[in-house]
């Protein structure tokens, strides 16, 4: 099939979603099909590449690692000419403007829901309104998503909330899959400094709440012991790093490659997801996929929850003492620890994005021949 992927920024791998869609495009080329990117880029890298659009909220966008696109209808003729299906991964002003084009195009289309709501409230500090996101899950739909009759959603949380806020589209549920790189390692290379090594990983931002977890190690009764890694980049890194020197060994901060993301992940022995918003967390995914024993957060607004085996990988939302009790527990518990580092490797390969790419071609095709049947029915 010729796949067209729309989405505003896909170039800097600095975000989920546009990591997502880089993996997603690989994968898609990996089996064969031609995959073109409409997004901002460099157009000798990129035939399909498009400008960035300045707007006042920019500067915001931008401390969030992201960026809006510039329509631009001649990229997208080149870049719809003869494609089997166009599959959009925002909601944004990019993405309706580029539907608006493709309506006169008569092919097929579908759409992925990767923006939570509640992700715009906490970086506009609107969080302390829940209705608010509510009336975003609810515009999203009347913006955009009415107009697909089918959605991506990479959990089921996200899908049931689709459901909650009115949406009428059939909505597939499919991972965004973990790379098979991400695995236990055959001979683990632990730090030397016997100290008990904390992972976390994802944007440095106040969902994230990476300062409940820094709290959370100053109440551990192991809290001289404890050495925190935190592996992202984002608003609130100095913020962290100034709550970080209350801790005897000041936390880490780095943005990893994957190659080097996983040698941390090997040489760390607990990770701790401490956001109260996900869609998914792929982070989290690729920590216990490696063998990671993870302690999540157990908030009504994530996803991430449904990854832990029992109680012991759950701890309190905001709550930094249930937190350190449960890191304490496993930091006593070395060999229940190792038995469980078993059982999230064996869980993290139900998530494997070769799987997930099976699951994203079933759905296209749906729609391909969904539309087909439509257009002969005319």
């Amino acid at each position: 099939m010729v796949i067209v992927l729309v989405i505003d920024r896909y170039d800097q791998l600095n975000n989920g979603t546009t990591m997502t869609a880089y993996r997603f495009a690989k994968m898609l080329e990996k089996r064969g099909h031609e995959v073109r990117v409409v997004a901002v880029g460099d157009p000798s890298v990129n035939p399909y590449a498009v400008q960035e659009f300045k707007s006042p909220v920019s500067p915001i966008a931008h401390s969030q690692g992201f960026l809006f696109a510039k329509p631009d209808k001649a990229v997208f003729k080149k870049a719809f000419a003869g494609a089997d299906l166009v599959h959009f991964l925002l909601p944004l002003p990019f993405e309706k403007s580029a539907y608006k084009y493709l309506r006169q195009m008569d092919i097929p289309m579908s759409a992925a829901f990767h923006l939570q709501p509640e992700n715009i409230t906490f970086i506009t500090h609107t969080d302390w309104c829940p209705a608010l996101a509510r009336g975003i899950y609810k515009f999203f739909n009347w913006y955009f998503y009415q107009y697909f009759t089918h959605i991506h959603c990479p959990s089921r949380f996200i899908a049931d909330q689709l459901k909650i806020n009115g949406y009428a589209a059939k909505t597939h549920v499919i991972s965004n899959g973990v790379d098979d790189d991400f695995v236990p390692a055959t001979k683990r290379q632990k730090h030397q400094d016997g100290l008990f090594h904390i992972l976390m990983i994802g944007r440095l931002s106040p969902e994230k709440r990476q300062k409940v977890l820094i709290d959370a190690i100053r109440h551990s009764k192991f809290a001289d012991k404890i050495q925190l890694h935190l592996a992202g980049n984002g608003p609130c890194k100095k913020k962290l790093m100034e709550q970080g020197k209350e801790l005897k060994h000041q936390p880490t901060f780095g943005f990893y490659s994957k190659e080097e993301l996983i040698q941390l992940i090997h040489a760390c022995d607990l990770y701790v997801h401490a956001s109260v918003i996900e869609i998914e967390a792929i982070s989290c995914m690729e920590a216990f996929s490696c063998g990671l024993v993870p302690v999540i957060c157990d908030s009504d607004r994530s996803a991430t929850p449904q990854f832990a085996i029992d109680d012991r990988s759950l701890f309190k939302p905001d709550d930094s003492k249930d937190l350190a009790q449960k890191i304490d527990y496993w930091i006593t518990h070395p060999m229940e620890r190792e038995r469980m580092s078993k059982e999230y490797a064996s869980q993290g390969d139900r998530y494997r994005v070769e799987q997930s790419i099976l699951e994203a071609e079933k759905m296209f095709q749906e729609v391909i021949t969904e539309h087909a049947a439509a257009k002969a029915r005319q």
